[in-house]
Formats: structure tokens, sequence, C-alpha cells
């Protein structure tokens, strides 16, 4: 296998710190993005804090070599007070970030973007997300969240809505660039903010976890993520592709009756 350059945020720690892992075992170059600094498996480390525009186009602009691909796994869990940040850095940020660094990505490339299984509800809710979408500006978002009553998991879930339908809606014009976009839509990961999630969705996420048989391991989700990001998956296009252990079709198969 040819060795690659990808691009990973989130490095630090949890998925991204595995995918780094898993990259750098199978050859290839990793440029490292996190508000944490860190030297473990990557080639060159940038910070960067997606809560800043200025930091976005900073990091961005340390770029001066071609990409084979970038990851969007940096992120917020559900938490009490942070719903501006947790829009902010789970959709806002991320967004600014892979068009800052999209002339950088090479033609048969690809983007990779970390959903959540709490996005899947985006058909319920394409109105909303349209609607924060169109949003420009920190005020504009204090006033969204006022207007629309977002509380901390409803933040949450609707960061990862956006980047479910941000992804779908961005596939042709990638194709026109020769570039594959996609998402993933971790359930349960064992990392260390379970417990945000675990407090944010209770009950239901304890039954779906108990129904699976344990929580993903970060590795485990890292293993897809890689394999978007890889030639092997040429033709996956466009597509949010759920890893819960079966979480949904439990869902599915409870409608059954």
């Amino acid at each position: 296998m040819s060795k690659a350059t990808y691009a990973v945020t989130g490095v630090a720690s949890g998925i991204g710190a595995e995918l780094a892992r898993i990259l750098k075992e199978r050859g290839h170059r990793v440029i490292g993005f996190d508000i944490v600094e860190t030297a473990i498996n990557v080639d060159q480390f940038v910070q960067l804090d997606l809560n800043s525009s200025e930091s976005i186009t900073a990091a961005a602009a340390a770029i001066d070599e071609p990409l084979n691909g970038l990851c969007n796994i940096a992120g917020l869990p559900p938490r009490a007070g942070l719903e501006e940040k947790i829009l902010q850095i789970n959709f806002f940020g991320q967004r600014q970030f892979t068009y800052a660094l999209l002339d950088n990505i090479q033609a048969d490339g690809a983007i990779v973007n970390m959903a959540s299984r709490a996005g899947h509800g985006w058909r319920d809710n394409i109105d909303q997300i349209k609607r924060l979408a169109k949003i420009s500006g920190a005020d504009e978002l204090q006033q969204f969240i006022k207007d629309e009553d977002i509380q901390p998991t409803r933040a949450y879930n609707l960061s990862k809505e956006a980047m479910i339908l941000w992804s779908v809606a961005e596939a042709e014009a990638m194709i026109a660039l020769g570039i594959r976009i996609n998402s993933l839509s971790p359930g349960a990961v064992d990392t260390a903010i379970l417990d945000d999630f675990a407090k944010a969705f209770g009950e239901k996420m304890a039954t779906n976890v108990k129904r699976a048989g344990r929580a993903a391991q970060p590795s485990e989700i890292a293993e897809v993520a890689a394999f978007l990001l890889s030639p092997a998956s040429s033709w996956v296009k466009g597509i949010d592709i759920p890893i819960d252990g079966g979480m949904g079709s439990f869902a599915m198969a409870d409608t059954l009756g």
C-alpha cells in the first residue's frame, strides 16, 4: 500500500488517537489537530481550537502539503451550559475547517465526518437544521439557542444531525472535485466522555448498551474511519454509516411488535 497523508482532528484521545495509531501502523503520515498537544502517533501536530475562527484559519494555513484525506473527529459531549460551544465545535468549526483545507485534499481523497447515532433524527428536524446552517456569527447562534430553547442534549443531537445532513448535501459537489465525503454514526463508545452520554441519555442508553452487550471500543470505530479514508472504499460516497453494535436494528425491530 502506498504511503498517504491524512489529517485527523481530535487526535489526542479517544477515537482520534486510535485512528492515528492505525494509520501510522499502516505506514501513513498523520497530521494531528487538537486543542490538547500530543506527539503520539503523529508526524506533525497543529494546535486547533474549533471554537475559534482565528485558530481554525491558522491551523489550516499551517498545512502546506497535499492531503489524501481528512477525518473530523473532535467534538464536545452534551454538557450543561455548553450549548453554544457544542454547536460551534461539533458543526460550525468542523465545517469551516474542512472548507479551509479543501484545496489541500487531492483528487481521489476522502473526508470522513464523525456524527453519531444521536443524529439519526435528522430527517424529522430538517427545517431546524437548515435554520442552524444559515447562522453566521456568535450573536445569531446565541439568539437561535434562546429562541429555539436548545438544551445541552438537543444541542449535541442537533450538531450531529447537521453533520450528517451537511455530508449528504456536499456529496455531489465533492464528487465533482474527485473527493468522497461520508459520515460515521457510532452508538455508545467507551471513551473518557462516556459518562457524559450516560447522564444525557439515561435509561435509553443504558438499555441499548445492555442489549448490545457492551459499548464500542474506540478502535472499532477508528477501523471503519480508516477504511473510509482508504482507496478500498472508493465507491462509498455521500452516506452515513451507523456503527452501533446493532442498536439501530433493535429500535427498528421494536416497532414490528
